[in-house]
């Protein structure tokens, strides 16, 4: 079957699930406006958006990886070490902009690795990311000798306010970066040919390669979009704190892996689309802040996130098994 029709089949058996979502989510809305009218305050919408922005930003780069196949255990130490590594340099006098371009490279050079152990070198995205996870965290703990940063300082203001405390046209700036990244990468993924790769290696990778496919490179531009997402939310949790700490990123592996499995994109690869990201992110952030105004403990809220993740994905599994028998009668 030709790649682009592959690619099509995939995107619309991800629909299904994300309507599916859609609902919940307007019904998980309804229920805590019930409970709580000041849920629907403008000042905790702001907010609700503002606490979207960085779970949708880091379950795009994980929706990349998922739909190649594979998974980016990583993503969570990166975040961390982008913190890290930005506000140890701006605290040591560098310009924001310069350590901004500083940390982006770091970032970016763990995700060329990721690419490389899985993809070259055949070892499990499992244990390659959990090595570079564990790497990545060292690095965050190391780069300012294991200690969090003291604070970025008032010349770091510009750069707090592009990435936190801004807002333009009413809207945070965390807001409109999240949404601008989002049509960045829905384009390459949904209109380039290699997004078209990229669904292709998570159907069959065996396939794709004899269709021309270069595994390698796909593979990787997958763990880089994954770099480049956490990059940017440890920069915007280090202009939020306006510091770096040395736990910062911790679970947000987790919260990747929600925001994309909610949303319909499969643990097995070669389906999903992005715009169940963003239901799957808000839903996430929905729970939390929801489960927050119903005044449940922070142990009740991982425990109720924790099993819609498991859930989610024992349906998908069971949906993929439920329509393999046919492609291949096919």
């Amino acid at each position: 079957m030709n790649i682009g029709i592959k690619k099509k089949l995939n995107m619309t058996q991800g629909t299904g699930q994300v309507l599916t979502v859609t609902a919940g989510l307007v019904f998980l809305c309804i229920v805590f406006g019930i409970i709580n009218p000041s849920f629907f305050s403008g000042r905790n919408i702001s907010n609700l958006l503002r606490q979207i922005a960085p779970i949708l930003i880091i379950g795009i780069g994980q929706s990349y990886v998922l739909i190649t196949g594979n998974i980016d255990l990583s993503i969570g130490s990166v975040v961390g070490m982008s913190t890290m590594i930005s506000a140890t340099l701006m605290t040591k006098g560098i310009n924001p902009w310069t350590a901004v371009f500083i940390t982006l490279v770091c970032c970016l050079t763990v995700g060329i690795i990721n690419g490389y152990l899985v993809e070259k070198f055949k070892i499990p995205p499992f244990i390659a990311t959990l090595g570079t996870m564990t790497v990545a965290r060292g690095i965050a703990q190391i780069v300012n000798n294991n200690y969090n940063t003291n604070s970025i300082g008032e010349a770091a203001q510009n750069f707090r306010d592009f990435f936190y405390y801004g807002k333009t046209l009413g809207l945070f700036n965390t807001i409109w970066i999240s949404v601008f990244i989002w049509i960045c990468f829905n384009f390459i993924l949904s209109k380039t040919k290699t997004g078209r790769y990229i669904y292709a290696i998570g159907s069959n990778a065996e396939a794709a390669k004899l269709s021309g496919v270069n595994l390698l490179s796909t593979v990787t531009k997958a763990f880089l979009v994954s770099a480049f997402c956490a990059c940017v939310v440890g920069l915007i949790q280090c202009a939020s704190a306006g510091m770096g700490a040395m736990d910062a990123g911790s679970t947000y592996e987790m919260y990747a892996v929600a925001a994309s499995v909610i949303g319909g994109v499969s643990t097995l690869g070669g389906q999903g689309i992005l715009i169940g990201t963003v239901i799957g992110a808000s839903i996430w952030a929905v729970l939390q802040n929801g489960l927050q105004f119903a005044g449940a403990p922070v142990a009740i809220r991982n425990i109720v996130i924790g099993c819609i993740v498991v859930i989610s994905v024992l349906l998908d599994i069971v949906v993929r098994n439920r329509s393999s028998p046919q492609r291949i009668n096919k």
